[in-house]
């Protein structure tokens, strides 16, 4: 790191099923998204993350690992999606059907 190059603060962000880990450090302007991920220590503390695989997102804009972040930045590590959300909702849209049919 180049004490003449600024900082700036950004977040990593993970979100799992029951809680969300927040990482924030400050890393010099031009360093890009997989590096700032990297640095930040979460690929050791969850190894299930890939970054082949795993979407990565700032503010829910999906953005490539040689972007680069901006001071605030909140970098989100998307977990792959384990069933489709329009299946799911389909699913509890029948369920509820059951359940009215067997009330009346």
């Amino acid at each position: 790191m180049h004490s003449d190059q600024p900082l700036i603060h950004v977040e990593v962000v993970y979100a799992l099923p029951n809680m969300q880990r927040v990482l924030k450090l400050a890393v010099v302007a031009d360093t890009p998204i997989q590096e700032i991920i990297e640095q930040s220590g979460i690929l050791a503390m969850y190894p299930d993350i890939d970054l082949k695989k795993n979407k990565v997102g700032i503010y829910s804009r999906n953005v490539k690992l040689d972007g680069t972040a901006r001071e605030g930045d909140r970098i989100e590590i998307y977990r792959p999606l384990v069933a489709d959300p329009r299946e799911i909702r389909r699913k509890r849209a029948e369920q509820a059907k059951l359940e009215a049919d067997k009330n009346k």
